[in-house]
């Protein structure tokens, strides 16, 4: 009998994910984008594309499809769909894992402020007398920086931000992770940062420009994850794998 997991997407973890369950004997892979890029890189088996509507809209989903199981794999700051997503799994009673991938922790070398939202981020760039600041932090985040007349502010997202906000003073650079290190080191350098914003995403695909920061004094200034539900976690793929392959066991 065929079990079918429905991957909650969007990470670099969820299309590994994908790419290791899919060829799986007796397992149907669903990955479901929110669909705020255009384009999305297709997953291994199936896609969907959309908002669900809600809990409501996703316990309805979970049961037209007969889904089994459900892995969050989305991003650490998508905390809107991890409640929703535990909320439809309580109610269809379904079995839930959150793939998560560790936040990143300073070393000694590091400036590093954290921050619990972004008004405090641009307090602290005001009060530390930042001047030339790199916004890593994607296109839905970027308001709270706009109209700020005294930084200079580099502003780099994959797809540019609609409605297009006003920097008195930025240039914006389109680009999609991984980054490498060198291109790091070289993009600090060209544009003279001394600060750097962004949230505390954890993994390696965005993680070069936090050693590049470490290694020219740049200060760091990193928002803090957003509470999410209490729910059977993991920080590994293969974890992820090991507790899809019990899924199929008791098939």
């Amino acid at each position: 009998m065929t079990k079918r997991v429905l991957i909650l997407g969007g990470t670099t973890e969820a299309y590994a994910l994908a790419a290791a369950l899919v060829p799986r004997v007796g397992l149907q892979v669903i990955t479901s984008l929110a669909g705020r890029t255009a384009a999305p890189r297709q997953p291994a088996g199936e896609l969907r594309v959309g908002g669900f509507g809600g809990v409501p809209g996703l316990v309805s989903y979970l049961i037209e499809k007969q889904i089994d199981a459900v892995i969050d794999a989305t991003h650490p700051f998508a905390a809107g769909m991890a409640w929703n997503a535990e909320a439809a799994c309580r109610e269809t009673m379904l079995p839930l894992l959150r793939l998560e991938r560790p936040a990143w922790t300073p070393e000694p070398e590091d400036r590093w402020e954290f921050v619990e939202h972004w008004e405090q981020a641009l307090a602290a760039l005001v009060r530390d007398g930042a001047q030339r600041v790199f916004l890593a932090m994607g296109r839905q985040e970027l308001a709270p920086f706009a109209g700020i007349e005294r930084l200079w502010f580099l502003i780099r997202v994959v797809t540019a931000p609609e409605p297009t906000l006003h920097f008195p003073a930025s240039q914006l650079l389109l680009a999609r992770g991984p980054f490498d290190l060198a291109s790091e080191r070289a993009l600090l350098a060209e544009h003279a940062i001394d600060t750097i914003v962004c949230k505390n995403s954890g993994g390696t695909a965005t993680a070069a420009k936090l050693i590049a920061a470490r290694e020219r004094g740049i200060r760091v200034i990193l928002r803090q994850r957003p509470l999410r539900p209490t729910v059977p976690l993991a920080i590994t793929l293969a974890e992820a794998v090991a507790w899809s392959d019990e899924l199929l066991a008791t098939a």
